[in-house]
């Protein structure tokens, strides 16, 4: 048993269960809620409801409520059947305690000029993050909660990314294909593929669902310009909403459009510069000034929002929120692209090619993959 889920008190009314727990917290069960919680009706295989809503009584009255061997038994009125509920499962699901996935919980880092990514950030290489589980786990819990991550001596072939990028999730097909080449090109269609220097931004917000991870490889880095740069939008938003809360909230609560036209893609999505959940905590940036389409603002709006647009603008752009870094051959990096912004400074491709590789990892997929290999690990630490 969870030595911390002790109950020091416990009692009940008709529609409420109540904890006190050894550490003094105070935790509240709606009956309604435990009688749609019951272990029996879940498949116990796959954890999977067997019941519908319309399938439980309008209002459960508990009965009585007791404490028994790390669990509490829960009786209900005119009911034969009666709940057992494990305290630790209580706990962790307490409406105020209960915080999800808090392994992976985001760890905001705002003025990146400070950081080095050697020794901040997760760094491995491609030998051991495909060879020792445990090391890929930390790697990838790392990922999750700092939003990036990377790796060295990844192969400078056409599967190398791939390769890599299997070790954190699924790749995302799309227009540009499973796989991308950052490169210049002549009259590029995305001025990603050009020599400029690019200011922080998300990719492809209008995309429905946005990438969720980006992977860049370097196959040919530029000695000469061509650095990386990132920034943790969850960190500046914050900033922002403590610095200017007015604008904060106008870029949270007005729609963007973002359009991107080419020979064969016509993409168009609606989202605001920053997304809130619904508890009101940073759950997306989306920043792409390249890809803005037209506004439709009515004509007393606009002043406000331009000029929340541009307090956000300009803090992307100070320095002091910039990690910078000169990828070398063979390293790439992972980044969530709906909280990490990236960008390069200017380079010539005249003097110096310089080659990336790229691809986009479903969201859902990485989570995934963290959360199987931490399952992994902690069976085989309890075995």
């Amino acid at each position: 048993m969870n030595t911390q889920a002790v109950v020091k008190r416990l009692w009940s009314l008709p529609d409420m269960l109540h904890i006190e727990w050894s550490d003094g917290t105070l935790s509240e069960f709606a009956s309604l809620w435990l009688r749609d919680n019951l272990r029996e009706d879940r498949d116990a295989h796959s954890g999977q409801r067997l019941i519908d809503i319309a399938d439980l009584p309008d209002d459960p009255q508990i009965r009585a409520a007791t404490a028994h061997n790390g669990a509490i038994t829960v009786e209900w009125e005119n009911e034969v059947r009666t709940g057992l509920f494990e305290l630790p499962w209580l706990q962790a699901h307490a409406a105020n305690r209960a915080v999800p996935r808090p392994q992976f919980a985001p760890r905001r880092w705002l003025e990146g000029a400070r950081l080095d990514a050697a020794r901040d950030f997760a760094w491995a290489t491609f030998f051991e993050a495909q060879n020792n589980r445990s090391l890929r786990t930390q790697w990838l819990t790392q990922l999750l909660q700092d939003g990036i991550a990377f790796l060295s001596s990844v192969p400078a072939t056409d599967a190398g990314i791939l390769d890599a990028a299997a070790l954190a999730g699924r790749v995302s097909e799309t227009n540009y294909g499973r796989v991308f080449d950052v490169r210049s090109v002549p009259q590029p269609e995305n001025l990603a593929y050009s020599d400029l220097g690019l200011g922080l931004h998300t990719d492809n917000p209008y995309r429905e669902p946005v990438p969720g991870f980006q992977v860049l490889h370097v196959l040919i880095a530029s000695p000469d310009g061509g650095d990386s740069l990132f920034g943790d939008g969850f960190a500046i938003a914050e900033h922002m909403r403590a610095a200017f809360p007015d604008a904060f909230a106008i870029l949270t609560q007005t729609p963007v459009p973002f359009l991107y036209r080419s020979e064969n893609a016509e993409l168009y999505a609606e989202r605001p510069l920053i997304q809130l959940t619904c508890s009101g905590a940073v759950s997306a940036v989306h920043y792409n000034s390249r890809s803005i389409a037209p506004l439709r603002l009515a004509a007393r709006d606009a002043r406000p929002f331009y000029s929340a647009y541009r307090c956000f603008a300009a803090l992307l752009r100070d320095s002091r929120f910039h990690l910078q870094i000169s990828l070398r051959d063979g390293d790439l990096v992972v980044f969530d692209n709906q909280r990490t912004l990236h960008g390069r400074t200017a380079f010539s491709s005249a003097r110096h090619p310089r080659h990336l590789r790229g691809c986009y990892l479903t969201r859902d997929s990485v989570y995934s993959e963290a959360a199987l290999l931490r399952r992994e690990l902690h069976a085989k630490a309890n075995s």
